[in-house]
C-alpha cells in the first residue's frame, strides 16, 4: 500500500465482487487514496474477502441482485456522498487519481459548481494482449465518480449506467485513464457476452420491442463502419478487429434473441 493514511481523501470507493481474488488486490491498491473502501460480495468461495480486508475494506455480503441494483446497494453502504465505483478488474492510474483528488478538494471547499452530479473517465481496455486505443475500446468513457445525492445507478440487470436524479444536473470529464485489465480468455469473454445479450433480449422483449429485420442487419454493419473505420479501430491490429467484430455480433444476437422471444410469446 503506497499511500499514507493521512493523505486519503473524503471519498468512498465501492466495488462489487464474486470470486475476484486474482484481480481485486491491484484494484484496491490503486484505491488507497480513498478514505473509505467498501466491497459488496456475492458469497465468494475463494480468497476475495480475505484480500479485501487486508487492504482495509469493509466487506458486506449481498446475494446477487443484477448489476444495476447490486451497485446501487453498494453505493448505499458508503460513508461519503461522493463515491467512486470500480470493478475488480479495473485500476486507477496516477493521472486519474490526481484528477479525482482535485475534484474532491473542490467539493470539500464548495468550489465545485452545484449542478455537477459526477464525472466520466476514459477507460482503456486490455484485450488479447494489448491496450486498445481506438475503436470502441477507447476512450470508452465510463461514469464512475458521482455524488449519490444527485445520481444513482440504473436498475438495468446488465449494461447499467449512472443517471442523474436531479433535473438539470450535468456530468463532466476527467483526465487520466481507468485501466480495465481483464485477464479472461477469448472463450470466457464470448461466454460472458452471450449471457449479456440474453439479458438484453429479455429486457427488450419484456417491453414488447420487436426489432425489424432491417435493424437486425443494419445495426451490426453500421457499428462496424463506425468503430473500425471512423474511430480507427484498425490501428489496434487484430485485437481491435476481434473486439469490434464481437461487438457487432453481439448487436446482431441481441436483436435475434429478442425476435425469438417475441415469436415464442406470440405463439403462446
Amino acid at each position: 500500500m503506497n499511500t499514507a493514511a493521512n493523505n486519503r481523501i473524503a471519498l468512498s470507493a465501492v466495488l462489487i465482487t464474486l470470486n475476484a481474488d486474482k484481480q481485486i488486490a491491484a484494484a484496491l491498491e490503486s484505491l488507497q487514496f480513498c478514505a473509505d473502501l467498501v466491497v459488496v460480495d456475492s458469497n465468494s468461495c475463494d480468497h476475495t474477502i480475505e484480500i479485501a480486508q487486508k487492504f482495509g475494506a469493509r466487506v458486506v455480503q449481498q446475494d446477487w441482485l443484477g448489476f444495476g441494483p447490486q451497485k446501487q446497494f453498494a453505493v448505499a453502504q458508503a460513508t461519503h456522498d461522493w463515491v467512486l465505483c470500480l470493478d475488480a478488474d479495473e485500476r486507477i492510474t496516477p493521472e486519474l487519481e490526481r484528477s479525482i483528488r482535485a475534484v474532491i478538494q473542490q467539493a470539500e471547499h464548495g468550489l465545485l459548481p452545484a449542478d455537477i452530479a459526477g464525472f466520466d473517465m476514459p477507460r482503456c481496455n486490455f484485450f488479447l494482449g494489448r491496450y486498445l486505443r481506438h475503436g470502441e475500446g477507447y476512450p470508452d468513457y465510463s461514469r464512475r465518480l458521482f455524488n449519490r445525492r444527485a445520481a444513482n445507478w440504473s436498475d438495468d440487470a446488465v449494461h447499467e449506467k449512472v443517471e442523474s436524479s436531479i433535473p438539470g444536473a450535468r456530468f463532466e470529464k476527467l483526465e487520466g485513464d481507468l485501466l480495465h485489465e481483464s485477464a479472461e480468455s477469448l472463450e470466457s469473454y464470448l461466454v460472458k457476452q452471450n449471457r449479456y445479450t440474453s439479458i438484453q433480449a429479455q429486457a427488450l422483449a419484456s417491453r414488447g420491442k420487436w426489432p425489424g429485420l432491417g435493424k437486425l442487419v443494419l445495426s451490426p454493419a453500421v457499428r462496424f463502419i463506425k468503430f473500425y473505420f471512423v474511430r480507427k479501430g484498425f490501428l489496434d491490429g487484430w485485437p481491435g478487429l476481434v473486439h469490434i467484430a464481437i461487438g457487432c455480433f453481439n448487436s446482431f444476437m441481441k436483436y435475434a434473441k429478442t425476435r425469438e422471444l417475441m415469436q415464442q410469446k406470440q405463439e403462446r
